[in-house]
Formats: C-alpha cells, sequence, structure tokens
C-alpha cells in the first residue's frame, strides 16, 4: 500500500494535470469559438461565460464575493483530501481529487476577469466545461465510495462489538 506523502503526491498531481487541461481547453475556446460553434453530436462547443457558480447561482453577487467564497470551498475540498490520504480509502481519494482538480481550474479561470470560461453545450443542459464535469464526477465517485463503505461497529444487545 502507498504511503500517505505518495497518495498525497499522486491526488495533487492528478489535479493539477487535469486543472492545467482545463485552463488550456478554456484558452483555446476563447481564441477558436468567439464566433462559431463546432458540432460534435450530442454536444456542440460553444463559447459561453458563467459570472455565477452552479448554474449561474449567485451570478449577480460581486466578484470578489463570489471567488471569495469558491476559492474557501476549494481549500476546504483540498484539506479534506489531504487528511483523507492519511488513511487508505479506496475511491475517495480520487473522487476528491476530481472534485479539487475541477475547482481549482474554475477558481484560476474566474480570477483572471470574474467569470468562468464554459465550452460544452447540450442544448438541454447550461453550458459547462471540462472542470464542470470533473467536480460532478468527483462528487459522484465519492457518494458511491462513501455508500460502499462498511457499516461502522457497534456495541450490541449484549455487550459484544459487532458490524451493523
Amino acid at each position: 500500500m502507498a504511503s500517505p506523502t505518495r497518495r498525497r503526491l499522486a491526488a495533487g498531481l492528478g489535479a493539477a494535470a487535469l486543472a492545467a487541461v482545463d485552463l488550456g481547453v478554456k484558452a483555446w475556446a476563447v481564441g477558436s469559438l468567439q464566433e462559431r460553434v463546432i458540432p460534435l453530436g450530442p454536444v456542440e462547443l460553444r463559447l459561453a461565460y458563467n459570472p455565477g457558480v452552479a448554474f449561474s447561482v449567485g451570478d449577480g453577487a460581486p466578484t470578489w464575493l463570489v471567488l471569495t467564497v469558491t476559492a474557501l470551498v476549494t481549500a476546504a475540498v483540498a484539506v479534506v483530501a489531504w487528511r483523507t490520504a492519511a488513511t487508505p480509502s479506496p475511491g475517495r481519494l480520487p473522487a476528491l481529487a476530481l472534485v479539487l482538480s475541477g475547482a481549482i481550474a474554475n477558481v484560476v479561470d474566474r480570477a483572471g476577469d470574474g467569470v468562468v470560461t464554459d465550452y460544452l453545450h447540450s442544448g438541454w443542459f447550461p453550458t459547462f466545461n471540462l472542470a464542470d464535469t470533473a467536480i460532478v464526477t468527483g462528487a459522484a465517485l465519492l457518494v458511491l465510495s462513501t455508500l460502499r463503505q462498511p457499516a461502522p461497529a457497534t456495541p450490541s444487545e449484549n455487550g459484544t462489538i459487532g458490524a451493523r
């Protein structure tokens, strides 16, 4: 089993790499999709900007407030991921690394001009980006990994410890 240091390093490098990919695609989208839409079957590449957070919640809030709150949430996820790496927990650390990668990418993107660049459009769902996909996928994996954990041991009626 890998040490906590190795798990932290792997999760951090994975999160940084995925955040870098998303930021690179966002830069490409800004340069290439200004006046164009690229159909790709069920989705199309279409440039959009989101001043709010998920589903444009808070789009009327001051930029400094949205940036501060999202940066604090990102920092909290980083702390949870750091602490999770201290013990082997199959699925939890990779899930948190996905959430962290998306959160970092969106905070860095927002820091520049107060908006997040979106580029994936389905027509029936709000336009989103790779970072959003990482956050949602990571959150779903986190829920699944939590559901798969065995129930904690609890005292039984006869005083012995047993699984619930």
